[in-house]
C-alpha cells in the first residue's frame, strides 16, 4: 500500500454528471444496487462493493480504470482500487442527482 495514489494520470473526468439512472450495470441486468460510484476515467456509474453485483469494481477490473469517485450525496471521496487509498481529488467538481437504492425501498 502507497502513501499517495499513484493513478492520477486516469483522472480524465473533471464534472460530474447533474443526474444519472442508477448503476448501468444492473439497470442492464435488472440488478439492485446500494451505493452508487462513478468511474474518473470512462464515467461509467456503478454500484458499491455492498451491493450484489459489484459493478464499480468489475469495471475497475476488466476496464483497467483504477479510480472512482462516490456519488452518493454529501460524500466527496474517491477511492484508488491500484493503490487501495481513500482520497479527494479537488479537480473533480460538481453533485449528481441520484435515485433512491433500490436495495434500501420498502
Amino acid at each position: 500500500m502507497t502513501n499517495s495514489c499513484t493513478h492520477l494520470d486516469h483522472v480524465l473526468i473533471s464534472e460530474l454528471p447533474g443526474a444519472v439512472e442508477g448503476c448501468e450495470g444492473c439497470l442492464a441486468s435488472g440488478g439492485k444496487w446500494l451505493h452508487l460510484r462513478i468511474c474518473l476515467e470512462c464515467g461509467y456509474v456503478g454500484c458499491c462493493d455492498g451491493s450484489p453485483n459489484r459493478h464499480a469494481s468489475e469495471h475497475a477490473e476488466t476496464a483497467g480504470h483504477p479510480i472512482i469517485r462516490s456519488l452518493e450525496p454529501g460524500e466527496d471521496w474517491c477511492w484508488c482500487y491500484l493503490d487501495q487509498i481513500t482520497m479527494r481529488i479537488a479537480s473533480v467538481h460538481g453533485a449528481t442527482r441520484i435515485p433512491p437504492s433500490p436495495l434500501l425501498a420498502g
